[in-house]
């Protein structure tokens, strides 16, 4: 097992890629603590997944994530529980299509709040036991469109622009404590979201990736097992593309 005795905190872990990264690191051996942003949902995935994975240990949290004091406390008593704070993977965030002209402040800073700060405050309070540690592995959810942008929504790639530029100067001045720091950019993957989107849409944009399909969720999922394994440990400071090559 790749992952076997390490201990990992995934946000946005209730549902799509976080929940496909929740599932494959404990395939892999790991100790799991999910974010979700309700009580309820993340106490609904760790029920789900308990019965999928009796053996598995896997357990729920939901703080508020754009509080960094709650994230600090939320993850102090990870740390105490468990011994150690191996990987966080932040995942969680939101997409957005507001028109330019149309944003109000309050939109940009919602969108700003999930996908940047809550990647800050996490990213710190994990580092803190980290640094103690003398190891550790920080992955992001990037975006295919922090690299090629997108017609509407600006304030979305923004956030993920950001986010590498948090992963790369991260990875810079943290691995002198042994703490790596990736990222994975997903192409168009196949979420709930996705689904919902009429097949006459989609197909237009399948045909232009190369590999002729849209990406899984186990597929982001696959790329942070390799990034959170001993296997990548002379890899950080990388935006991982997982995109089928998508330049849609």
């Amino acid at each position: 097992m790749m992952l076997k005795g390490k201990v990992a905190v995934v946000t946005g872990g209730s549902r799509g890629i976080g929940y496909a990264t929740v599932e494959a690191f404990l395939k892999e051996g790991a100790a799991v603590v999910l974010c979700a942003s309700r009580e309820e949902t993340a106490c609904g995935a760790v029920t789900k997944l308990k019965e999928t994975y009796p053996e598995a240990v896997v357990e729920g949290i939901w703080p508020k994530l754009s509080d960094y004091g709650e994230v600090e406390k939320a993850f102090a008593q990870t740390a105490a529980k468990y011994g150690s704070l191996d990987i966080l993977v932040n995942n969680a965030g939101m997409s957005d299509s507001t028109p330019f002209l149309d944003y109000t402040e309050e939109t940009f800073e919602k969108v700003m709040d999930l996908n940047v700060k809550s990647v800050y405050n996490c990213s710190r309070a994990a580092c803190a036991h980290m640094k103690k540690q003398g190891r550790g592995v920080i992955l992001n959810t990037s975006s295919m469109v922090s690299i090629y942008g997108q017609p509407s929504g600006m304030a979305y790639p923004t956030s993920k622009f950001a986010v590498n530029g948090i992963t790369l100067s991260l990875a810079r001045e943290l691995g002198p404590f042994g703490i790596r720091v990736n990222a994975v950019a997903p192409g168009i993957i196949g979420t709930d979201m996705m689904k919902a989107v009429p097949k006459e849409v989609i197909e237009p944009l399948v045909a232009q990736i190369p590999l002729r399909r849209i990406g899984q969720p186990e597929d982001i999922a696959n790329a942070f097992v390799f990034l959170a394994s001993d296997m990548a440990s002379y890899i950080t400071g990388v935006v991982l593309s997982v995109d089928g090559l998508a330049k849609v």
